[in-house]
């Protein structure tokens, strides 16, 4: 099995000795997914942490008239779960799918409180990219309230260009809070500039 990808990504923030790179690796599960795999569903039990090797993900939020709100991408090399419900041991807020066959790398949360214990190192791991993830997700909010859909389309395709080439726009608009119609507006309006 091969564990580059994974491991590239954890060395961002920590560095590992062989012995700690074995016993992570032997807690991860893998995982072939086929697109539009439900992963989750809301009100599941949320266990697992999920690295996406290839592939992608989305996570999103139904209303109840079954209105999807994207939430979340996770392409190669990104993590996703059901933050509030893994941590908190809730039932999922979210449903997570995947958008295209994608390959995993699953974490059970008993393994990584075990991991944590056994390689403390990876408390900073965790500790950095969910720093990071409160980050990403608090200047969405900000932005959502004060920047027109146009400016945050232009921003979304600024910081995130290779989503844009891989997830159908009906997420992207979602994802953007308007509608596909009005996104094809956008668009448009841009691609005439």
């Amino acid at each position: 099995m091969d564990f580059n990808n994974i491991l590239k990504n954890v060395s961002k923030h920590i560095t590992l000795d062989k012995s700690e790179i074995d016993y992570f690796t032997s807690k991860l599960t893998y995982l072939e997914v086929p697109k539009k795999k439900l992963l989750l569903k809301e009100g599941q039990p949320c266990n697992v942490i999920s690295y996406v090797n290839t592939g992608a993900l989305r996570a999103y939020y139904l209303d109840q008239q079954d209105n999807e709100s994207v939430i979340m991408f996770a392409l190669n090399d990104w993590w996703v779960t059901d933050m509030h419900a893994f941590v908190m041991e809730q039932p999922a807020l979210l449903t997570i799918d995947s958008i295209e066959d994608s390959t995993l790398f699953q974490l059970q949360k008993k393994e990584l409180d075990q991991l944590y214990i056994k390689v403390p190192k990876f408390e900073r791991f965790f500790r950095i990219m969910m720093q990071n993830s409160y980050v990403r997700e608090q200047l969405r909010v900000v932005q959502n309230l004060s920047l027109s859909a146009d400016d945050r389309y232009q921003l979304f395709l600024k910081k995130y260009p290779q989503v844009i080439q891989r997830v159908p726009l009906k997420h992207i608009a979602s994802y953007l809070g308007i509608t596909p119609e009005f996104l094809s507006v956008i668009r448009k309006k841009g691609i005439s500039k």
